[in-house]
């Protein structure tokens, strides 16, 4: 069988740059790149030639097994090719090597989180440039090996830069067979099954939100941002539905209010949809990141006297730099009393309604008109998995829908209100809750919640050791409400100076740097940004179920440690 080269899969190096105690080049204040490393990895001769698999039923197979030399084969020698079939075995079994072996350093703390290379010296490395002629399949399986030696390691426990983290198994099968199933959701026809899991899931979501029977209708789109728009455009036409053939010439000025927290995809919605940024008024939060309710209703009530309509409020569950939860209730009563659209951005914090005990935060949340929720983020379901729930059924479909009669026949010999694609923006469709559902089955809500209390335990673990702990500084006080824990690394030359602009200008400079030697080193990764007045500071969020306390310890004692010179 063939075996990738250890170049590719051994993390150490020569020069001692995979271990933490002998690192290569670290980038310091000033540093440019990294010298260029020369030579590329070198291939394992074997990965040329195997004995191709037998598709016989015998067992034992005494069949006499053909070599599958890769130096002189191309993909026109696969299926569908008429004598393709073993060289389409050997091959696929040579990926799934491949990405086997990839899966277990995932998970393994003493790999690196991530082999760190300057966009230049990949680009010299590699020819990475498209031909007019075909690579051999030996040259492909190389080309997999190296796609995947610089990937990120997004399932490593000591990996925490984004929202989506981790790397689950029956996801990851999942994933596998919807794309060996390669079919569009646009209409049952051609996805009976993908189809039906998408209306029993969101169906499921719906009653876990709290409408009742689960009714209502929504849609599996591509990432929060998305959902969000369509939440824009689904409230723009309950409220002027005329928009849809006249456009917005045809209607009054529109504004939609949301936090200053928010996610920015609230602003780019209003961008793509016509509304424009400047219609997106941004509500005060308090200290802990949460909306006004008072600011809001006294924004609202000066639209008004402006001339503008209200048209929607976007509320946050689990804001994407503090994970703050906006009042609900509070918000529902203002929307309710003005007639306005009520949104909730779930996608961080809307896992958190699969816990009965961190549910609470989202109290208020089933009187939204609609809801976005990401499993990608917290509940760990490979990307893309983002669900836009609407309560209103029916509404979606009238306000997307175009009748093409080349896809949505009505005269079709089976119930019309399964071909869901016409009350989607796009035609191609991606098959996105298989993923979900099948993780469902395997872990059951009850796997889910476990996961989700884990995570959050895990950052109350890391609250309580830096709350008191010399050089880390909390950007809130107070536990954290969501995963996400925001602090200032001080390193020992800053911590007697005077609270001054000098010292703001020096600690801004100093998360950049050590998450800088994080990358360069490969130990861990984790996130860093300012915020308003607040410089640069550190912004942990877990959402990896392999993440444990140790993992936790080690990110602590590793900023200590590439900060403590600066």
């Amino acid at each position: 069988m063939a075996t990738p080269g250890a170049g590719f899969w051994s993390f150490g190096s020569e020069d001692g740059s995979g271990d933490p105690e002998n690192p290569g080049p670290a980038l310091l204040y000033g540093d440019g790149e990294k010298p260029m490393e020369t030579g590329a990895a070198k291939e394992d001769p074997s990965s040329a030639a195997r004995k191709a698999p037998c598709t016989c039923n015998k067992k034992p197979c005494g069949c006499q097994k053909e070599d599958v030399n890769y130096a002189f084969l191309h993909a026109s020698d696969l299926l569908p090719a008429s004598d393709g079939e073993l060289a389409t075995l050997s091959f696929l079994q040579d990926v799934m090597d491949i990405l086997l072996q990839y899966l277990v350093t995932n998970f393994d703390r003493s790999t690196k989180v991530i082999d760190f290379h300057y966009p230049n010296e990949l680009l010299q490395e590699y020819n990475w440039d498209l031909a007019d002629q075909p690579q051999t399949l030996e040259e492909i399986l190389s080309n997999c090996r190296i796609a995947l030696k610089y990937a990120i390691k997004t399932g490593h426990p000591r990996y925490f830069n984004q929202l989506s983290t981790g790397l689950d198994m029956v996801g990851l099968a999942a994933d596998w067979l919807t794309s060996t199933a390669n079919t569009n959701m646009f209409t049952y026809e051609i996805a009976p099954v993908f189809v039906l899991l998408e209306y029993v899931t969101l169906r499921k979501m719906r009653e876990i939100i709290g409408w009742p029977g689960g009714a209502g209708d929504g849609i599996f789109s591509p990432g929060g941002a998305i959902s969000n728009m369509y939440a824009m455009l689904i409230a723009r036409f309950k409220m002027f539905p005329e928009v849809k053939e006249k456009g917005m010439a045809a209607i009054p000025r529109l504004v939609a209010f949301t936090s200053e927290h928010s996610h920015f995809s609230v602003k780019k919605g209003a961008a793509a949809l016509g509304i424009g940024t400047d219609s997106v008024i941004l509500i005060r939060c308090d200290d802990r990141g949460k909306m006004i309710p008072s600011d809001l209703e006294r924004r609202i009530v000066e639209a008004k006297q402006k001339g503008f309509v209200p048209f929607l409020v976007s509320a946050t569950a689990g804001t994407t730099v503090y994970g703050a939860f906006d009042p609900l209730i509070a918000i529902a009563d203002i929307c309710k009393k003005y007639k306005i659209w009520m949104h909730v951005d779930g996608a961080w914090g809307g896992g958190l309604l699969m816990s009965r005990k961190h549910k609470w935060k989202l109290n208020g949340v089933e009187r939204a008109n609609s809801v976005t929720w990401n499993p990608h983020k917290m509940m760990g379901v490979p990307l893309q998995c983002s669900a836009l729930l609407v309560r209103e059924e029916g509404l979606m479909q009238s306000c997307n829908q175009m009748h093409a009669s080349y896809l949505f026949q009505q005269d079709k010999h089976y119930d019309l209100s399964y071909d869901t694609g016409d009350k989607a923006l796009q035609c191609g469709r991606h098959v996105d809750v298989f993923k979900l559902w099948l993780m469902w089955r395997a872990k059951g809500t009850v796997g889910f919640e476990a996961h989700i209390d884990k995570c959050l335990e895990l950052a109350e673990y890391l609250y309580n050791k830096i709350k008191n702990r010399e050089g880390f500084e909390l950007v809130i006080e107070g536990k954290p409400q969501h995963t996400n824990v925001c602090f200032w690394y001080v390193p020992p030359s800053l911590r007697n100076m005077e609270d001054n602009e000098e010292r703001m200008n020096r600690l801004s400079k100093v998360a950049p740097v050590i998450k800088a030697r994080m990358m360069e080193y490969g130990t861990t990764m984790v996130s860093y940004q300012p915020l308003g007045d607040k410089v640069n500071f550190f912004r942990m969020v877990i959402s990896n179920p392999a993440a444990a306390h140790q993992d936790i310890d080690f990110l602590i004692e590793e900023i200590e440690r590439l900060g403590q010179d600066l």
